[in-house]
């Protein structure tokens, strides 16, 4: 994001500001420790029941990358993350997108 996208409203940035709300109207909370973040990434409408049922909680191997979806959430919910020491994140497909979040201990 730049400067400038306090004014002008970018697509992308509208997506992005929208996710922090969404974020923070359903209370997602991490601690430092111990947390596994998984991204369920809804599957695409075209894809075949085949497909789907095939793919259903395999691991997702394309874009968004889990560096970035990790990012924007630690964004969205912590105004300083430098306290986080220790967290696993993963990225599958399912049948509806969320973000579960798992105690590791």
């Amino acid at each position: 994001m730049t400067q400038q996208d306090k004014w002008i409203k970018r697509p992308e940035v509208m997506r992005y500001r929208a996710y922090c709300v969404e974020v923070r109207l359903n209370r997602i909370q991490l601690s430092e420790e111990g947390q596994h973040i998984r991204f369920v990434i809804p599957m695409p409408a075209s894809w075949s029941k085949r497909k789907r049922a095939e793919l259903n909680g395999k691991p997702h191997r394309q874009k968004p990358d889990v560096d970035n979806l990790h990012k924007g959430l630690m964004d969205a919910i912590l105004d300083d993350d430098s306290g986080v020491w220790d967290v696993r994140i993963s990225k599958v497909w399912g049948e509806t997108g969320c973000i579960e979040i798992i105690d590791s201990l």
